[in-house]
């Protein structure tokens, strides 16, 4: 246990250093990761307007001119939004605007009911909530509230990886069982190194995330699941594809929402700060 003490104190102090130099221009980076996805998303969808166009008029039920309606109208929200959350003007007017865009878009294109999609979008709102907070920094009742929301939702999207993980893994092993040898192979997976980096990082990760939510040292867990997102992000997602570049900037997102976490801190209500009080 007093090595575990020695060795958290030492990633205390390094993390430490470093935020005394990265604390000024953090919450820039932060602001600018977080309204990634909406900017990437309007870019796609102008130069893919007649497929998005397309898409809606044939399968969800939208006139052509109340598609080109519903294209622009996001386009733009979530333009103008973004720009005035990085540069942190009139927030809960641009924070509104993305999420009135989040639900449009899950409404207009039928996503709502798909979970993964659910929970990396709830996992974005507690993000946005985050930059709402920094913005009213200042007034701790307000960002206390925030915060503790924030929190909550941006590990959502460690959720959803545990449950595509699970799914793809259910998939894997019924299809091994069905060609004979299933058990063979299952515990081939099981045994091997790369299972057991796995199930290290899942490991891990779900610690950082119980920590996120109850605020206990929360900090250095979101500095630790920004470094698993940051990796995880450029190996596992083909951000040239159209299908993963959409994962991929979500997930940065989600990272800017982290760093806003780091930066502010976990909130009022959270065990760090219960602990100054003792």
């Amino acid at each position: 246990m007093e090595v575990v003490k020695r060795y958290t104190a030492q990633f205390e102090e390094v993390l430490e250093k470093a935020g005394r130099y990265s604390r000024p221009v953090l919450p820039a980076v932060a602001r600018f990761l977080m309204v990634a996805t909406f900017l990437e998303d309007s870019l796609r969808i102008c130069s893919q307007w007649g497929d998005q166009r397309y898409y809606l008029s044939k399968y969800r039920g939208f006139p052509p001119f109340g598609a080109d309606l519903f294209l622009s109208a996001n386009v733009t929200t979530m333009t103008v939004c973004s720009v005035l959350s990085i540069v942190k003007r009139y927030p809960s007017f641009a924070v509104g605007g993305l999420f009135a865009a989040v639900t449009a878009q899950s409404i207009g294109y039928g996503l709502i009911f798909d979970p993964s999609f659910f929970l990396r979008t709830l996992s974005v709102c507690g993000g946005l909530l985050m930059l709402l907070a920094d913005a009213y920094s200042r007034e701790v009742a307000r960002a206390t509230y925030l915060q503790l929301a924030g929190r909550v939702l941006l590990v959502l999207l460690f959720v959803a990886f545990a449950s595509s993980g699970a799914g793809a893994g259910a998939g894997e092993g019924s299809s091994s069982i069905s060609g004979g040898g299933g058990s063979s192979n299952l515990l081939l997976q099981l045994l091997s190194p790369g299972a057991a980096v796995r199930a290290a990082v899942g490991l891990v990760s779900v610690v950082g995330c119980v920590m996120v939510v109850v605020g206990f040292k929360a900090r250095y867990s979101a500095w630790v699941l920004i470094t698993f997102l940051c990796v995880s992000n450029v190996v596992l997602n083909n951000w040239w594809t159209l299908h993963q570049s959409t994962t991929f900037f979500q997930n940065l997102s989600v990272m800017g929402g982290f760093l806003l976490l780091a930066n502010l801190g976990p909130g009022g209500i959270s065990v760090d700060e219960k602990k100054k009080n003792f």
